[in-house]
């Protein structure tokens, strides 16, 4: 007999602060003790969390197919426009002289090495963000894990979506529900979209909040970057100063970069 699914109304709007890095760095750290110690509140919050997940996951890919259609139409106005100018450019190179078209391209030249350039936050964020490297051949054993390889090899070549499709084929019981809970986080966060990267951050808060996992440092280094690239700035500050006072943390360089640099401020 299936046990009934835990009521998520009572613990719905602390769940939802939490889920959304609304709560201080007090508040944030009594949830999780109450996760530690309160059965039907860490029942409930596995319940938000997988129900969020599979929301997002169907979500993501009704939006990946109307930006796909909204590219299309881009591209088609984009090669309109190209002839046009490619006309306008017939014509007066007719009309107008050598030397005049010279000195325009010479002064087009010099504003192009010359202009300023700011860069925006998507910017900064490359800059400072440290990728995960992924599995060892090692750990994978190709011969043995060929899902698990496949899922790492598309990683590699930035065919994050394929990769993400082949990780959700394998069992838990091929590798470890946290491994592969991780590398979902990690899959929609390389994706570096708004709603990817917003869909990246249950999963790697769930390997975060697990003590006896082997990668929990390493998945709240990438939260607190998620938690950044989508300018939640109290919760990345935070979470990345936990990374950078952990001298076991294999981000702790990383994250003590991004907070020194000034860049994660209200």
């Amino acid at each position: 007999m299936s046990l009934p699914a835990p009521d998520l109304r009572p613990y719905l709007e602390e769940l939802e602060c939490f889920a959304d890095g609304q709560l201080s760095a007090a508040e944030q750290e009594a949830f999780e003790a109450r996760l530690e110690t309160d059965a039907d509140l860490y029942q409930a919050y596995q319940l938000y969390e997988q129900l969020t997940a599979d929301l997002r996951w169907v979500a993501g890919h009704e939006t990946l197919y109307q930006r796909l259609l909204a590219l299309d139409q881009r591209l088609d106005q984009r090669e309109v426009a190209l002839t046009r100018v490619r006309r306008r450019q017939r014509r007066t190179q007719r009309r107008w002289a050598v030397g005049v078209v010279a000195a325009a391209v010479a002064l087009l030249a010099l504003w192009l090495v010359w202009r300023p350039t700011i860069p925006n936050a998507a910017d900064n964020w490359i800059r400072y963000y440290v990728p995960e490297a992924g599995l060892s051949s090692a750990v994978m054993r190709e011969s043995q894990r060929p899902l698990l390889a496949e899922a790492m090899r598309q990683y590699h070549e930035g065919h994050y979506d394929p990769a993400l499709y082949t990780l959700r084929r394998i069992s838990s019981n091929t590798i470890g529900q946290d491994t592969l809970t991780y590398y979902n986080g990690i899959f929609l966060l390389s994706q570096n979209e708004p709603e990817a990267i917003q869909a990246a951050q249950p999963f790697l808060r769930r390997v975060a909040m697990q003590a006896d996992s082997r990668l929990a440092g390493q998945a709240r280094y990438h939260l607190g970057m998620a938690y950044w690239r989508n300018q939640q700035i109290t919760a990345a500050r935070n979470t990345l100063r936990a990374v950078a006072n952990d001298a076991r943390n294999p981000y702790q360089d990383a994250a003590r970069q991004v907070l020194r640099s000034g860049l994660i401020k209200e």
